[in-house]
């Protein structure tokens, strides 16, 4: 399937959209610059729109038409309109991404499928609605609520959780919520050999193998 982009601007605040998440926001400066960054379940686009504007090529895929046309103008959002649920994934396999974002939604088929797509370095940001969530609102059906700790353990140890949240919200309106900011990170590069004057000197000296030391990630927490 072919994203549909858009090439006219268009006017902050239209389609009367709301803010992006706070969890969105707060974590989406590990998406490296200019990275492409997937929007899944997009709704009317408020994380498409913003990471667009941030210089972020966008993929915004839901299967609400009418929702995905108010972006097709916008510079920078690919809109795919797609059945997430009841069709094969819609992207060709080898798509990578240097984000993913998905708020409000829960389909535990996809998660594995969303792991994958994530590129080396790339970041999953995500949250949505838990278990108490039924006592004060919806949605209050089972099948769209994270069991306590099951977001984290879907991404660990696959990959490097920089924050993770499961509890109670007041605000915007009072829910349940478990989210998480987490990390592909790149596979360390096996140490080359030494020469064999190197590996003798290090071989009489009592040291150990040989291994490589890489920099450690650094994951700015406040922003």
């Amino acid at each position: 399937m072919t994203l549909i982009s858009g090439s006219t601007p268009v006017a902050a605040g239209m389609h009367g959209l709301g803010e992006p998440s706070p969890w969105v926001r707060r974590w989406a400066h590990l998406v490296s610059p200019g990275g492409t960054v997937l929007d899944l379940a997009c709704g009317a686009g408020r994380h498409a729109r913003w990471f667009a504007q941030r210089g972020h090529p966008v993929a915004a895929l839901d299967r609400d038409g009418a929702a995905l046309a108010t972006m097709r103008e916008i510079p920078g959002i690919g809109t795919l309109e797609c059945d997430l649920e009841g069709a094969p994934w819609p992207l060709p396999a080898d798509v990578r991404f240097a984000g993913i974002v998905v708020t409000n939604y829960l389909h535990r088929p996809l998660m594995a499928r969303l792991i994958d797509a994530l590129a080396p370095g790339g970041v999953l940001i995500y949250e949505t609605f838990a278990q108490g969530n039924e006592a004060v609102g919806k949605p209050s059906n089972s099948a769209f609520l994270l069991a306590a700790g099951e977001l984290l353990a879907i991404c660990a140890p696959t990959l490097r959780v920089v924050a993770y949240e499961d509890g109670f919200l007041s605000q915007p309106r009072e829910a349940f919520v478990q989210r998480i900011c987490a990390v592909r990170e790149a596979e360390k590069s096996p140490a080359a050999p030494r020469s064999g004057s190197d590996a003798n000197q290090a071989e009489n000296s009592g040291n150990g193998p040989v291994t490589q030391v890489l920099p450690v990630p650094r994951y700015d927490l406040t922003g």
